[in-house]
């Protein structure tokens, strides 16, 4: 059971064995700890000699960089509800004139500590009290945390771990050092900051002894992105980044700027020597270079990482640590807690169904009217008010005209169609006498399905947003697909031209605006069986927020 909100882990193995240790430290840690995990590296920190220890510059080298990168993979692994941060204050290319350490004072953290960790081993128990005392006033020194901060010692748990730990030999010769480099640039979306995500701006902090400038995604960067309706705004994913970097390396200038095509400043900035790439994105990095040297610029040096691979992905993500793997993952869980709906009764719980056109949003309807659910079918709907008999019949030829209708007193609605068509104003009046028509209908039927003991019904509406008609449902619930898949649907389904189909598809809200009303997103990209799951994961979470019948 967690019992503290944020942790610094001190990491004092000496470099040669600490990836070993890591997952099973990371294991031990994540039981103690429920959101951010801060990670200090001192390898050869003796907390147990009696004298008072303090912080000092440990030099960049190659194995450093491998140990940061398989923190993040291994805490991906096994803590990924953690938000692990390795902290770089204390990294530093050792200069003749350096005299003071990392931390004239005491650097605060964007989350207040609650407890300190470290993998120290004991070599007496009776040392414990000694140690915890040591460790505190080392991190007191290093970062702003209460005096009494209390102190854990993981080692009791790593016990198993020592005699593998015990058989590695120290490497001969000096560590290997790290070329660093005074500007240093990457480019990304930085979408749900990840581990891989991580791995890139930690290698990239300690590559850079000056300043770290971040090409982020912005609008015209996102068009292909998989479930781009998901991505976080350009300024939230801004925060989070400048946020995570002023907790791991305070010292460097970061600069931040809005990434509109592949390349950005980083091929006019002549100050920059160093880009950051993966295997992925390496290609890119060359671009990078041709462009730069036609521009008459010095070509940068491509520091290359590994991706990290994600041991959680399913058939349809991607085996690497990505964001689009998280997008998914957020698919039928509930991203928004649902307004206030006191004014209506708690059962039947009513779910608006809704998604442009060639979404799949009536076959999710399907799928969940076979699990339980009433569907309430709108479309239908918006036929039968249209019925001789009906109010919205008599109303209709009032305003439009009795040369509307057919031999057998019907509305023809190709006919309708036509005195509305790119008339805004004629199609209010339209749309004002029909909707209310049908939410009517809709009411009626949620309230039969009450009388009738059920539970859930799913309304469904292509036009539930534009129509107002969220006062009638406790959750809304949006069906999005690719605007080209959408075309594609479309065209196959209906026999129109894709010009057609765009029409059709600009004349509804875009997948942006509705996903911004939003409680729950389904997406039917896939296969059926991908639907089926996602509709299950849905169906499930949504009972635990059912009331219980009285």
């Amino acid at each position: 059971m967690s019992m503290f909100t944020t942790g610094i882990l001190v990491l004092t193995s000496p470099i040669h064995t600490l990836p070993l240790r890591i997952a099973p430290v990371l294991s031990s840690a994540a039981q103690l700890v429920e959101r951010t995990l801060y990670v200090h590296l001192h390898p050869g920190l003796n907390l147990g000699s009696g004298s008072q220890q303090r912080p000092a510059f440990i030099p960049p080298f190659v194995d450093l960089s491998a140990v940061i990168t398989r923190l993040y993979s291994n805490a991906a692994d096994i803590c990924g509800h953690l938000d692990v941060r390795v902290l770089l204050t204390n990294v530093r290319a050792q200069s003749g004139g350096v005299t003071n350490g990392p931390f004239p004072s005491p650097q605060p953290l964007s989350h207040s500590p609650d407890v300190v960790l470290t993998d120290f081993p004991l070599q007496d128990p009776g040392q414990s009290h000694q140690v915890t005392q040591c460790l505190q006033k080392y991190t007191g020194r290093c970062y702003v945390c209460s005096p009494s901060l209390p102190s854990v010692l993981l080692h009791p748990q790593l016990m198993k771990l020592q005699e593998n730990v015990e058989c590695v030999t120290e490497p001969a010769g000096k560590a290997e050092p790290l070329e660093t480099y005074t500007d240093v640039v990457v480019g990304g979306t930085f979408d749900r900051l990840h581990g891989a995500h991580k791995t890139l701006l930690n290698i990239s902090c300690l590559l850079a002894n000056r300043r770290f400038l971040i090409g982020v995604c912005d609008q015209a960067m996102l068009k292909k992105k998989v479930l781009k309706e998901l991505i976080e705004p350009y300024t939230l994913r801004v925060q989070i980044l400048q946020e995570f970097l002023r907790d791991i390396k305070p010292s460097l200038e970061v600069e931040i700027v809005p990434l509109d095509d592949p390349f950005g400043v980083s091929v006019v900035d002549p100050l920059l020597q160093c880009i950051v790439v993966s295997e992925e994105t390496k290609k890119g990095g060359q671009a990078v270079n041709k462009k730069r040297i036609e521009n008459g610029l010095p070509a940068l040096v491509l520091h290359e990482i590994q991706l990290l691979k994600d041991a959680h992905h399913t058939e349809t993500e991607e085996e690497k640590i990505s964001s689009s793997s998280l997008r998914s993952r957020l698919l039928g869980t509930l991203l928004t807690p649902p307004k206030d709906t006191s004014h209506l009764p708690p059962l039947p719980y009513v779910i608006g169904l809704t998604g442009g056109s060639g979404s799949g949003k009536s076959s999710i309807a399907r799928r969940l009217e076979a699990l339980g659910a009433v569907r309430i079918d709108c479309d239908k709907m918006g036929h039968e008010v249209y019925q001789p008999g009906a109010a919205a019949h008599r109303m209709v030829l009032e305003e439009f005209g009795s040369d509307l209708l057919n031999e057998d007193k019907t509305i023809n609605r190709r006919a309708l169609g036509k005195k509305v068509f790119g008339n805004q104003e004629r199609l209010k009046a339209l749309t004002n006498i029909v909707w209310p028509e049908i939410a009517e209908l809709v009411k009626k039927t949620i309230s039969q399905a009450r009388e009738e003991g059920k539970q859930v019904c799913v309304v469904d509406a292509a036009v539930l947003l534009e129509a107002g008609w969220t006062d009638l449902v406790h959750e809304v619930w949006v069906t999005v697909i690719p605007e080209e898949e959408a075309v594609l649907r479309i065209t196959e389904r209906d026999g129109v031209a894709a010009e057609d189909a765009m029409r059709r598809l600009s004349s509804q809200w875009s997948n942006a605006k509705q996903v911004e009303h939003a409680n729950v997103v389904l997406s039917t990209l896939w296969e059926p069986e991908v639907t089926q799951k996602q509709v299950l994961k849905a169906w499930k979470l949504l009972q635990k927020r059912i009331p219980p019948r009285q």
